[in-house]
């Protein structure tokens, strides 16, 4: 494989100056929306604030690759009466958990950065942090160049992961039919 100069841009996360007031959630909420800033679902957020109670801070936690493998970790936390996995600080979407999933069709979500936003603008998330608890990067790399799966196929992997490629098939076949 051949090395290819990549922009990398990551948001580093400044764990004091989180007061998890979740702004960051409800912008990205919006604006993943359909249509845009159209209505406020958190469960379609690509970041989500989730409180550490072992340190007694907030963790904003954005979603990354989805992985098919689960997790052996299973141990749960109640705070404040709400029930955690030890998975549920951990960034992909996999196939034991719901946290970053589409709420509509369960296909997983990934933080795209705000790509549709002007090429210049940070991600949403970091301009509407109060507390600069959010920080946007870009440094430039040297990395193997790799195929990567496009978005139909990540989305058709997670469903055969989740229902079986012979029932994709089959609903397929069933689609085609009355188109």
């Amino acid at each position: 494989m051949s090395k290819v100069k990549k922009i990398i841009k990551s948001i580093k996360i400044d764990l004091d100056k989180c007061n998890g007031c979740r702004a960051c959630e409800v912008i990205c909420s919006a604006f993943h929306a359909s249509p845009r800033y159209s209505s406020n679902n958190p469960e379609r957020s690509r970041i989500r604030v989730i409180r550490d109670p072992m340190r007694d801070v907030y963790v904003p936690v954005y979603a990354g690759e989805y992985t098919p493998s689960e997790c052996a970790g299973r141990d749960k936390y109640t705070i404040d009466g709400k029930e955690y996995d030890e998975c549920g600080f951990f960034r992909a979407s996999c196939s034991s958990r719901k946290l970053f999933k589409e709420p509509d069709s369960g296909l997983p979500l990934k933080c795209d950065m705000c790509e549709d936003n002007p090429p210049q603008e940070k991600p949403l998330c970091v301009q509407w942090c109060i507390n600069d608890a959010l920080i946007y990067e870009e440094r430039e790399e040297e990395v193997e160049e790799e195929e990567k799966l496009g978005d139909m196929e990540i989305g058709l992997e997670s469903l055969a992961n989740q229902y079986g490629l012979q029932k994709i098939m089959d609903t397929v076949a069933r689609m085609s039919k009355k188109a």
